[in-house]
């Protein structure tokens, strides 16, 4: 009998890919920097829109981490991996973001979201997050 296939779900999957990310990343001279900014990448995102929160953080050169672990994640879904392969879109998620429609920029957002909760609840357990007197929602 064939061996039946795990599945996983998509907040699974979130989870285990924010989980090496912050791992990596806790081990560098940048942990803290990358946890300060994770923590306010989602109301900059609600605020301002995902392409120019990504532009704001390449812009100032913050936490490079963070905007390569948001790009390489949004590539990685299905969904993106399906509308690239049926548009020969480029792999560059800010050209994606100019150039796609709006239902590619809605997904990409609530993807980056949804994974950020994650990043941010990981770095905070990592001891990433220095207090600033609010906590994370």
């Amino acid at each position: 009998m064939a061996e039946k296939e795990k599945y996983v779900s998509r907040q699974q999957a979130r989870a285990a890919d924010a989980w090496e990310v912050v791992q990596r990343i806790k081990k560098t001279k940048n942990a803290e920097e990358f946890g300060k900014q994770a923590k306010r990448m989602p109301v900059r995102i609600l605020t301002s829109g995902l392409g120019p929160s990504l532009s704001f953080l390449a812009a100032k050169k913050y936490a490079p981490e963070l905007q390569a672990s948001l790009k390489d994640w949004i590539l990685k879904c299905a969904w993106a991996q399906r509308e690239k392969e049926t548009s020969k879109e480029t792999k560059d998620l800010m050209q994606r973001i100019i150039s796609g429609d709006a239902q590619f920029l809605r997904l990409a957002t609530d993807e980056c979201m949804a994974y950020l909760q994650w990043i941010i609840r990981f770095a905070e357990a990592e001891g990433l997050l220095k207090d600033e007197g609010q906590p994370v929602a």
